[in-house]
């Protein structure tokens, strides 16, 4: 695993944060809410970026550095994560041909800021536009630079799934491995970088929260709390290197969780509303997936955007499926700490997941000072200890996209 961005420079910093339920949120640069104040937000820091950067790049490909030097930022973050991940998985001592290597960023429409900002430049002189905006506009431009950096040549591609980009590209890994495609795939959600338009859509929506706790932006994202009042955008990259069990077993790797089975299935709408049909079909298929009953799950990271339709649908949905076993599951929502990451979110929680399963810890539940249902087993404000061996990891998307996946505990 790897993560760079504001929840943490690397996984042991994201660790700390978990343990200790320390919020990334504070304010966005360059962007602000209707009327000038500055938008409430979990901004990832370039100049630790590259710093952290510069410490893996003995391990990465000759052109890494200058690769890195003329990125965005939202490649920058993962070119980090992605590092540390190739790292932890001693993939940079042993690894298998480059052919049998493949790659998947989750996130589309990543980097709406490039041509945001590209346009008043285009507008006034066109022909002095850079050359390099025909390639850095495009999300595979991602894949582009990363391959490179790694030397990966099996497949690769983006996926989008609005807010559930981070499951879907785990799915498409795991079932890559299954079927023999490749043996290892880096997944790596990619930290939005959005321009001053897609953030006043999400406010028109009614989807982004924030307005009322100018001063205290770290109250702002209060899953499942009665003061929830939208998302708040967290800019926070993760990979997860995924590998068939033959593979890891003839390098010895490490065995740190295992993908024990996942769904992923569409609303038939193309709306913002959730649905708690789909979303507890999706957990149900999951659950079958892994040949597992509702009662062998402990633990579930949930979606828990900190909206008000989308906490309550959710939390229907989980009740819908776990029923008579709700109270022996225990839930939490990363979001509270991170922010809502967007296409990275799947990702980067499903390293918490993973974090907490082998550091036998809940993370805090932080700001949910008035539960919208006393039904369901919240995390405590402070971390505890829990003993997780199967975890479900909730991720929805705009248009109706579901998806769940079911995390077991690995060996190690």
């Amino acid at each position: 695993m790897g993560l760079a961005g504001a929840a943490g420079s690397d996984i042991s910093s994201f660790e700390r944060n978990l343990r200790e339920g320390r919020s990334a949120i504070g304010y966005m640069h360059g962007l602000t809410y209707p009327g000038g104040k500055p938008l409430i937000g979990a901004e990832l820091d370039v100049q630790q970026l590259q710093e952290e950067f510069h410490r893996y790049l003995p391990l990465l490909s000759r052109p890494s550095g200058r690769l890195f030097k003329i990125s965005g930022k939202s490649i920058q973050a993962s070119a980090v994560a992605g590092a540390e991940a190739w790292s932890r998985a001693g993939l940079h001592e042993y690894s298998p041909a480059p052919e049998r290597i493949g790659i998947i960023v989750a996130g589309s429409n990543i980097s709406p800021a490039t041509g945001y900002s590209a346009y008043g430049e285009f507008a006034e002189q066109p022909g002095l536009l850079h050359p390099r905006y025909a390639l850095s506009y495009m999300d595979t431009n991602q894949i582009g630079v990363l391959s490179e950096m790694f030397g990966i040549r099996g497949e690769g591609m983006t996926v989008g799934g609005a807010s559930a980009s981070g499951n879907v590209a785990i799915l498409q890994a795991a079932r890559w491995i299954q079927l023999g495609i490749v043996d290892v795939c880096m997944v790596v959600g990619a930290a939005a970088d959005l321009s001053p338009l897609e953030i006043q859509g999400y406010i028109n929506i009614g989807a982004y929260g924030g307005n009322s706790f100018d001063g205290a932006p770290q109250k702002a994202c209060r899953p499942f709390d009665r003061g929830h009042e939208g998302f708040i955008l967290g800019q926070t990259s993760a990979c997860l290197i995924l590998e068939g069990a033959d593979s890891a077993y003839s390098r010895q790797a490490e065995e740190v969780a295992i993908v024990a089975g996942g769904a992923a299935a569409l609303d038939g709408h193309s709306l913002s509303d959730p649905n708690e049909e789909g979303q507890a079909g999706t957990m149900e298929e999951a659950l079958r997936s892994a040949g597992l009953s509702a009662s062998s799950i402990n633990y579930i990271n949930a979606h828990g955007t900190s909206t008000p339709l989308g906490d309550i649908t959710e939390l229907g949905s989980i009740r819908r499926v776990f029923g008579e076993h709700l109270e022996q599951v225990r839930i939490n929502s990363t979001k509270a700490l991170t922010g809502h990451c967007l296409y990275a979110a799947g990702v980067v929680e499903a390293a918490a997941v993973i974090i907490q399963m082998q550091g036998g810890f809940l993370h805090p539940q932080i700001n949910l000072e008035e539960p919208v249902s006393m039904e369901h087993r919240f995390a405590s404000q402070k971390a505890e200890a829990a003993d997780i061996r199967y975890a479900l990891s909730n991720s929805y998307g705009f248009g109706g996209i579901n998806t769940g996946i079911i995390f077991r505990k690995g060996s190690c």
